[in-house]
């Protein structure tokens, strides 16, 4: 078999494969556009006959069906734990990683190692624990209940990640900064941090998609529209015999919206090329 004839069998393969990944979100979107009656059909429809708005429509209460699900609320509420708990964890999973890759101390190895152990537990385990704790302490239904939550699962990643890039940053450009005169801090965030800046945007996506997306604990801490985030919001669209599975698909796409755009609005700072950029500098 020819070099040529290998590459497209492998595009070929891959392509097949992403496409069987992609199916439950392309059928997701789909049907966000059309009707219960139509998403229930058997044998399932995939093409849909008639795209409608409707479902949009209802959850934001502009057409004539409204639904009494608080859309906006449960945006609001996850776009600001999400923003603080992504801000907090990649602040403290920096300065963490900083000081594992360029500082010595007794216990290192040992906390680093207790960081990534950390990342084994599984959420939902926690969510008995933290659900007592926070009723002690008065933070169920609250963002800050969720934002210091979301914080501390994103912090070892973080740190993991950050302290990898910062290794790859060679020590002698910082020392150099400072011969010039510049104080640590100035090397630091003139030199080290714009060198290091892919890895800690890479941390931010990978928090704040964490927290974004996440659903196990925020339905155990949050309970009013007050602090519901729109994963919770979702369980709205169940009753106790019925499921309005067209506006829980048209909510999904909104959730799924602007993870997509982060994503796209970073995606070139995901290159990990650091070490030849700054050398070459």
């Amino acid at each position: 078999m020819s070099r040529a004839m290998k590459d497209r069998l492998i595009w070929a393969v891959t392509f097949l494969v992403m496409l069987i990944i992609c199916l439950p979100g392309l059928w997701v979107v789909l049907s966000a556009f059309r009707t219960n009656g139509e998403i229930l059909t058997k044998p399932a429809v995939w093409i849909p006959q008639n795209l409608t708005l409707d479902n949009f429509r209802a959850i934001f209460g502009l057409g004539e069906n409204v639904l009494a699900i608080p859309v906006g609320s449960y945006f609001l509420n996850s776009l600001v734990i999400s923003v603080t708990s992504t801000v907090l964890a990649v602040v403290i999973g920096m300065s963490g990683g900083y000081a594992f890759a360029r500082h010595r101390f007794p216990g290192k190895s040992g906390a680093f190692l207790w960081l990534m152990l950390s990342r084994t537990v599984p959420g939902i385990a926690l969510s008995l624990p933290l659900f007592i704790l926070w009723s002690w302490i008065g933070l169920i239904d609250t963002k800050l209940g969720v934002i210091v939550v979301y914080t501390a699962i994103n912090v070892p990643f973080t740190v993991w990640l950050t302290e990898g890039f910062f290794r790859q940053v060679p020590r002698d450009l910082s020392e150099a900064a400072q011969i010039d005169g510049c104080t640590p801090w100035q090397a630091f965030w003139k030199v080290e941090f714009p060198l290091a800046r892919s890895g800690i945007a890479s941390a931010g996506i990978f928090a704040f998609l964490t927290s974004w997306n996440e659903y196990a604990l925020a339905s155990q801490l949050t309970r009013s529209t007050d602090s519901k985030t729109l994963p919770v919001g979702l369980m709205d669209f169940t009753a106790q015999f019925t499921i309005d599975w067209a506006g829980m698909c048209a909510m999904a796409v909104i959730i799924i919206i602007p993870a997509l755009i982060l994503t796209f609005l970073v995606q070139k700072h995901l290159i990990a090329g650091l070490t030849f950029g700054g050398v070459k500098g």
